[in-house]
């Protein structure tokens, strides 16, 4: 529907263009922003260099494999792996050693001694930050190249039928959470009397159940998607465990508890909400309904930006409540969209007055999403280069395009929506029709003198609620208004529907910024002129069996304002360790500031990290970590930086 705002004292003409000109001005922003420059952010973490190098050829065999990356990245057992010309194992077999420094994130494995000439191929798999899996394949030689019986992958990290089928479940959910979102919204606020409306009712319920099926479809693929490939790692229990370990997996669980309360939501919005008629008890539960169902929406939309491209990268404190924003507005648009098709073509008392509510509500969609995707596009692409070079800039243009026919086409919808009247649906009896309602009634009476049986009775009610269906349907397409604002309608809907699959798209391609700075071999993220990375070392023992290690702290940028915090704890075999409880708190006593508490989450075994870590001002700060090993053994240690 048009996202222009009515206006009495506008012409139906001007008032869309005037609509249609302040959009075309805030999206020629977003291109003009892309050139302003900033800060690096990340997304889908990229490999950004490796040791040796691809189609390197080195005179001795190295130690080990070192690979680079653009960002924080979680890795396993198997995440990097060297094969030799016959295709078995040259490397130990052990887990990647993570040999990252300061904003450089590094890992690294170790190689047999006394390896033998020829063409080795390292074949490595990871996850980044925003959840996504990456993986990717390279060669080097030894002495000289030779041939090799090994295959380099062609199936990417992510793919293959799981991965098609968790592709699937990823554009189903965000169909499902338009749908529930939008429709329930377009009942509130728009339109009070769809709460009764059966066509209204199955198109919420079934945005539900979508939304809920895709969820728990994505919950049990996790583990495959991001590891074998397999379906039936779907029910490994233990692989479920690591799951639910992850960010995403936490993501997932809470939507799960979150669509719980939506049913709850959709229950009493069908149920006692529709069967109100006290207009003042009608209005107080309108509001009551408001405000839980937007907690429980935004809550929702949650889940998508404390898991993928808002999580990570610059500016996270912003970056994440505007994605909520953006996905917000996405659902109140194209989700009142659907629910006015369907309005418009299932049922025949939506009035006028309506249409031209949810007319308002698309006004101020638009301009939140514009206001939004500027921001987002600034952050995700930041050049022209990446505009037009890049998967992910090439999708972003032809998302605005669409917004673009989008809008054309709701400028036609509002010209029949200053043209609509109520007075075809309000008529229940056009010219001709008294004579067949006193036919009826006749016959109503002839029945009842006839004592007809009730079943008798049952039919021919049934019959005429069908014959008065019939007529109201008559009437509701005799209008021409009403139609042509049926078609336009349809049409805008056709291109929601592609414009939600771009979007959907968006979400799971390597942004642009970072996939241009893979390709020049620099990474994403580097330190600002003022302050630098803070890199700590620590070793613990809370004197419990096996209560020796030690922790490193990474801080970037290492300066006021936001930074990322990343932790990783080693025992005392140097390998991974895992802890029950991990804690920081950070004071600056000069200035008797703090101490500020830090929770970060856990990425992957003996690594946690925490974003948005917020430092008000420079000086020398004191770092308390709290390490519990187990229920009764615990050590807090403590070491000063200097940090800004």
């Amino acid at each position: 529907m048009s996202a222009t705002a009515p206006n009495p004292g506008t012409s139906p003409i001007r008032r869309p263009l005037a609509a249609a000109a302040l959009l075309a001005a805030l999206i020629s922003l977003v291109f003009g922003l892309l050139l302003a420059g900033a800060g690096p952010a990340s997304a889908h973490a990229a490999l950004t260099g490796s040791d040796p190098g691809d189609g390197a050829v080195v005179d001795t065999a190295p130690e080990e494999v070192t690979l680079s990356f653009s960002e924080a990245v979680s890795v396993g057992d198997d995440s990097i792996r060297v094969l030799d010309p016959s295709g078995k194992r040259a490397d130990t077999q052990a887990e990647p050693k993570d040999l990252s420094e300061g904003s450089t994130v590094r890992y690294g494995v170790a190689l047999h001694s006394g390896l033998p000439d020829g063409t080795y191929t390292v074949a490595w798999q990871a996850i980044s930050a925003d959840s996504h899996p990456i993986s990717g394949a390279f060669t080097f030689s030894v002495g000289a190249p030779s041939e090799t019986t090994v295959a380099l992958p062609s199936q990417e990290a992510g793919g293959g039928p799981v991965g098609v089928v968790y592709d699937i479940a990823r554009y189903t959910a965000y169909g499902g959470f338009v749908l529930l979102v939008g429709g329930s919204a377009f009942v509130l606020v728009c339109w009070r009397g769809g709460a009764t409306a059966l066509p209204m009712q199955r198109l919420v319920v079934r945005g539900w159940l979508a939304l809920t099926a895709a969820t728990l479809v994505m919950l049990l693929l996790r583990n495959p998607y991001t590891g074998s490939g397999k379906f039936a790692d779907a029910f490994d229990l233990a692989g479920l465990q690591s799951v639910l370990d992850t960010k995403p997996g936490a993501a997932l669980v809470s939507r799960l508890l979150l669509l719980g309360a939506a049913a709850l939501f959709i229950a009493v919005l069908f149920g006692t909400y529709a069967g109100r008629e006290d207009e003042r008890e009608k209005k107080d539960l309108t509001f009551g309904l408001a405000v839980g169902g937007g907690v429980v929406a935004t809550g929702i939309a949650a889940t998508w930006a404390m898991s993928e491209h808002a999580s990570t990268g610059i500016q996270t404190s912003i970056a994440m409540p505007v994605d909520v924003l953006h996905l917000l507005a996405v659902a109140a648009w194209l989700g009142g969209l659907a629910s006015l098709l369907v309005a418009l073509y299932r049922t025949p008392d939506i009035g006028s007055a309506a249409v031209r509510r949810f007319s308002a509500v698309a006004f101020g969609s638009v301009v939140v999403l514009a206001a939004t995707g500027i921001y987002q596009s600034w952050r995700q692409v930041g050049s022209w280069s990446a505009l037009t070079g890049t998967r992910y800039g090439q999708l972003l243009i032809l998302k605005v395009a669409l917004i673009a026919v989008l809008l054309a086409v709701a400028w036609f919808s509002r010209r029949w929506t200053g043209r609509l009247t109520d007075s075809a649906v309000a008529s229940e009896e056009a010219p001709g029709e008294e004579a067949e309602s006193g036919s009826a009634s006749a016959s109503a009476s002839e029945d009842a003198s006839a004592d007809v049986d009730p079943e008798r009775a049952a039919q021919l009610a049934r019959q005429r609620a069908a014959l008065t269906a019939t007529k109201k349907k008559r009437i509701r397409d005799a209008d021409p208004e009403r139609s042509g604002l049926r078609r336009s309608v349809l049409a805008e809907a056709a291109v929601a529907v592609v414009l939600l699959a771009v979007t959907t798209m968006l979400t799971s391609t390597e942004p642009g910024r970072t996939e241009e700075e893979a390709a020049n071999g620099t990474p994403s993220a580097s330190a600002p002129a003022a302050g630098g990375p803070v890199n700590l070392k620590m070793p613990f023992d809370t004197g419990g069996q096996n209560g020796k290690g030690t922790v490193r702290i990474d801080i970037e940028p290492g300066r006021t304002g936001s930074n990322d915090l990343h932790v990783w704890i080693d025992g005392g075999d140097g390998k991974p360790m895992d802890v029950p409880e991990l804690k920081l708190a950070l004071t600056l006593e000069s200035k008797d500031v703090g101490p500020l508490p830090v929770v970060p989450d856990r990425l992957a075994e003996g690594h946690w990290s925490a974003s948005a870590v917020q430092i008000p001002m420079a000086g020398d700060w004191k770092i308390d970590v709290t390490v519990r090993t187990s229920d009764i053994d615990q050590v807090t240690i403590d070491k000063n930086a200097k940090i800004g």
